[in-house]
């Protein structure tokens, strides 16, 4: 999402201390909506402070994408593998900074309009606001973007806007969406400010809901210049971009040309970083980052090697249940398969120690929840009881921990109390179900390679409970469309967060999102009590409540064990050849690589190395 303020009006109400920017409290035009609280930056203020305005426009950069191929231009719907960077076409009516929890600022639209009781938004379009091809973004377009994406679109889209009941045209560069009657979705006017405007006339003659390898018309700072597909995609940036001048792109999209290429997997990756072959990458595996990179190049300095700490939740990285599976459906089973995941010996063998168990699907976050529920959050729980498992009330959370040998019998004796309590029983080493005789056998199905070194050891403790665990790697087309039609026993799955959850929430964990092919919510779970949860998460009228309902929505997950927890890091571990440019300050919640840039000096005498050794 892109942006700006310098010449943003956002008019609405204040309707208490924690409900910034409405109607009635500012005589003034304003610059910016916060979900809760104000915004950082004033309707006056000339760049983000997370980049350097002056920093100089121009080079190339090459970076890299894993994967065998990718198959579509259009980044929205289910069908296909999006292009790498194809978000960098595309933009939305606002922009989120990264450096507040949850605000916005006006790119496409000019003003904002939010009532107190947050039941409509309405938007005006900035008149220079246009496209590629030289034609103004309309208001024809935000409302033809809204109604394609919710009936074609992924289906998450569904979920974000199922509480808009009405899109309507107002004026000549003005939109109005209507929310249903006492929603208490006080996130709806942001989330709509997230909305991607697309070209109405563009796609007049043509199908949305189709993969396409046409480079599409697009708004932002960078189209396609070139590709080979399946292999790499150049994008160049956009020289009579509109939207250049805004406050919030200033110091930002400054590299003339960028190229993604494509390599089979993380290791033929790695070495061609090191060879030279693309100049930035961000590492996630800790094994690579602990022994991988010795070089002649890094003791050179031609490329550096840096860790950087953020405060972005790390949400939850884990083992995923699809409980869809009758072998899933027991909460004892779930728990009890746990028990057989040793993180302190993989954490000490495989991962050299850097990474911290996660013990929260919002972790390194005041949103996890930790310890017994506060009283505010028992507030919340006490209407659930006996809809929620019964340990929310009574017990912490807490996951086994194991002394990093490897010897965790007495994790697994736990586990086969669980197991037995569940209806299974060990015959001949054998995990057999008592009624049907039959073995507990399941599969693991990954995408990478990369990630069989820590899913094995788990399956050599599952076999030592009786269990039958494979693991079946496959490549990224194959592995989404089974994961899109759910047709998987456990998955490795990766839920992030932000500072500000609210509708997301519906579609991660959501009986409905369970419910449509293609949804997040693959662990499947249905669950009144959770919806509820999700919604007062949503409904939070501030911060404080919004802590408290996200505290308690993340116990009542933990407890019901659809996930194994593995573990997260607090920093971003990056390798860059020296050629780069970098503010001074470094966004506290992302990385802010759209304010980087090309340094002549130092790219020059890269350049003249590289000749050198030719």
């Amino acid at each position: 999402m892109r942006g700006s303020l310098r010449t943003v009006t956002l008019v609405g109400t204040l309707a208490c201390a924690t409900v910034l920017f409405s109607i009635a409290a500012f005589a003034e035009p304003v610059g910016g909506f916060a979900m809760h609280g104000e915004t950082k930056y004033a309707k006056n203020f000339t760049h983000f402070d997370y980049v350097n305005p002056n920093a100089p426009k121009g080079g190339s950069i090459r970076l890299s994408a894993v994967g065998n191929t990718y198959s579509t231009f259009n980044p929205y719907t289910l069908k296909g593998v999006p292009a790498a960077g194809i978000d960098q076409i595309f933009e939305t009516l606002m922009e989120s900074s990264e450096d507040e929890s949850f605000s916005e600022y006006g790119l496409i639209a000019e003003t904002i309009e939010v009532p107190d009781d947050r039941s409509w938004v309405a938007f005006t379009l900035r008149p220079q606001a246009k496209w590629h091809d030289g034609k103004p973004i309309t208001a024809d377009d935000v409302i033809w973007s809204f109604e394609t994406l919710k009936e074609k679109g992924q289906p998450f889209f569904r979920f974000y806007y199922k509480d808009v009941i009405k899109v309507e045209k107002t004026g000549e560069r003005a939109v109005k969406f209507s929310f249903v009657p006492d929603s208490e979705n006080r996130e709806l006017p942001l989330i709509i400010g997230q909305l991607p405007i697309l070209p109405k006339h563009y796609w007049a003659n043509r199908t949305f809901d189709e993969t396409t390898m046409e480079p599409p018309l697009g708004s932002g700072p960078y189209k396609i210049k070139e590709f080979e597909s399946g292999r790499s995609i150049t994008y160049e940036r956009v020289k009579d971009y509109w939207g250049a001048d805004l406050a919030i792109n200033k110091g930002r999209y400054n590299f003339d040309q960028m190229r993604y290429d494509y390599y089979r997997d993380g290791t033929i990756a790695l070495e061609a970083f090191k060879a030279g072959d693309y100049d930035f990458r961000r590492e996630n595996s800790s094994r690579a980052w602990a022994t991988s990179y010795e070089s002649p190049a890094l003791s050179a300095g031609q490329f550096k090697k840096i860790e950087v700490k953020h405060e972005n939740p790390t949400g939850m990285q884990g083992f995923a249940f699809n409980t869809r599976k009758d072998l899933f459906q027991d909460k004892r089973v779930r728990q009890a398969l746990g028990y057989a995941f040793d993180f302190e010996w993989t954490n000490k063998n495989l991962f050299y120690g850097l990474y911290a168990r996660t013990t929260s699907y919002f972790s390194n976050s005041e949103l996890a929840s930790s310890g017994l529920p506060s009283p505010d959050e028992l507030k919340i729980l006490e209407p659930l009881r006996g809809q929620i498992p019964p340990e929310v009330f009574t017990t912490a959370y807490e996951l086994p921990v194991n002394d990093g040998s490897g010897n965790i019998r007495e994790s697994l004796r736990k586990a086969q109390t669980l197991l037995k309590e569940a209806g299974w029983s060990v015959v001949n080493g054998k995990l057999l179900n008592d009624k049907t005789k039959k073995q507990f056998t399941f599969e693991i199905l990954l995408n990478s390679p990369e990630f069989e070194r820590i899913v094995l050891p788990f399956t050599k403790n599952l076999e030592r409970l009786g269990i039958q665990a494979s693991v079946r790697t496959v490549d990224t087309a194959q592995y989404q469309a089974r994961t899109d039609s759910y047709d998987f026993d456990m998955i490795v799955q990766s839920v992030g967060q932000s500072l500000s959850p609210g509708n997301e929430q519906r579609d991660f964990w959501g009986s409905d999102s369970a419910k449509d092919p293609g949804g997040r919510n693959v662990v499947g779970i249905q669950d009144p009590a959770i919806d509820k949860l999700i919604d007062l998460v949503i409904a939070a009228p501030d911060r404080e409540q919004l802590i408290a309902r996200t505290r308690a929505l993340d116990r009542v997950l933990l407890w019901n064990h659809y996930m194994i927890p593995q573990f997260h890091l607090r920093a971003y571990w990056l390798a860059y050849w020296d050629k780069f440019g970098r503010p001074e300050t470094t966004p506290k919640y992302g990385l802010g690589f759209t304010a980087w840039w090309i340094d002549p000096a130092t790219d020059k005498a890269l350049r003249s190395r590289d000749a050198q050794k030719k």
